[in-house]
């Protein structure tokens, strides 16, 4: 985070970090771990690609982005966790947006809503996910049904 900048205030975050490894020999179940690790650990984004590496041989590329002072902690999770031998990374800004939440009514309940701002504008609208799945699973309906309506509240 950027020094004197509240978190869901637009800001251009100057010290973060871009890291990344090549990974082969890799299993889903262990990615999927990882990332969570990672995300637990103070990353503030991770995600992996295929990719093929010399020989042609198929394998993963990691990327995650985090602030400077977890360099040390992403380093040390990516030598234990995975088989790398060798963590590339580099310096890189971040134009974060401001966050504003507000709360949808729908008709089986209540939905979080993250707004995305740039310039003071809202450019950006998402229902929260886990809300969304947890009210089509106990009104055994269609995630989308939830969103649509979701969609619907905010048009008005």
């Amino acid at each position: 985070m950027a020094a004197n900048h509240p978190p869901n205030h637009e800001h251009i975050d100057h010290e973060m970090l871009k890291m990344e490894v090549n990974l082969d020999d890799i299993s889903g179940e262990v990615l999927g771990y990882l990332m969570d690790l990672l995300i637990e650990s103070g990353a503030n984004d991770v995600y992996y690609t295929p990719i093929f590496m010399k020989k042609n041989r198929p394998g993963t590329l990691l990327q995650l982005l985090c602030s400077q002072e977890n360099l040390e902690k992403m380093k040390e999770i990516l030598f234990t966790e995975t088989t790398t031998l060798g963590v590339r990374y580099y310096p890189l800004s971040v134009h974060r947006l401001e966050r504003r939440f507000r709360t949808v009514s729908i008709e089986w309940g209540t939905v979080t809503v993250k707004e995305g701002m740039y310039e003071g504008q809202v450019i950006q609208s998402s229902p929260e996910y886990e809300e969304c799945k947890k009210i089509a699973k106990q009104y055994n309906i269609p995630l989308k049904k939830v969103y649509e309506q979701v969609w619907m509240q905010l048009k008005q």
